[in-house]
């Protein structure tokens, strides 16, 4: 089955930067759809305005859909998986975190994204086949936010070794680790 993959930046990004391209590239390859849209950051970044361009964007999630988010991009999916009755595929959480990062530029334009608490039984019914990707040195996001996702979801975190936040900045153009296991597990 054909699969839809929606790559989801995170605050101050944009869908052109770090392996998103790269990745969307790969998977056009394969035969799949790879859409990557561009929500308002940071001016107008808020989940209300996130969730509009999703819609326009995106639609419904329907059970093709597999969604990849990097840092911000994360705690929008996890959000998305709250709102829907409908299983996806697939969820690909990639730098993840949730809750403040005692970064004031990012903490106040995040605020709305990752403070409330998940209901981790709703998001867990929706996400699929859920990954969870986090770099041991991220200077933005503390390892231990990544073992809270994966913990909430119940699933295990793959730990990039000096992968940083997994970025361009960290050598990230390509992330063919999430692409072998996009293959592996069959979504694509």
């Amino acid at each position: 089955m054909r699969k839809r993959i929606v790559i989801i930046h995170g605050s101050y990004g944009n869908s052109t930067e770090n392996w998103f391209p790269w990745l969307a590239r790969q998977v056009r390859a394969l035969g799949h759809e790879a859409i990557l849209p561009d929500f308002p950051t940071p001016e107008h970044q808020t989940l209300k305005n996130w969730l509009r361009v999703f819609d326009s964007e995106i639609g419904k999630l329907t059970p093709n859909v597999v969604l990849i988010g990097h840092s911000l991009g994360v705690a929008f999916i996890l959000r998305i998986l709250e709102l829907t009755k409908q299983p996806i595929a697939g969820s690909f959480l990639v730098s993840a975190f949730l809750g403040r990062l005692g970064l004031p530029d990012f903490d106040k334009v995040n605020a709305d994204f990752v403070t409330k608490p998940v209901n981790w039984k709703r998001v867990r019914a929706a996400a699929g086949i859920v990954r969870v990707y986090n770099g041991d040195n991220d200077p933005y996001v503390p390892l231990s936010k990544g073992r809270e996702i994966a913990k909430g979801l119940g699933v295990d975190l793959t730990v990039i070794k000096g992968g940083g936040h997994i970025n361009a900045a960290a050598g990230y153009t390509q992330f063919p680790e999430l692409l072998q296991d996009l293959k592996g597990l069959r979504l694509v």
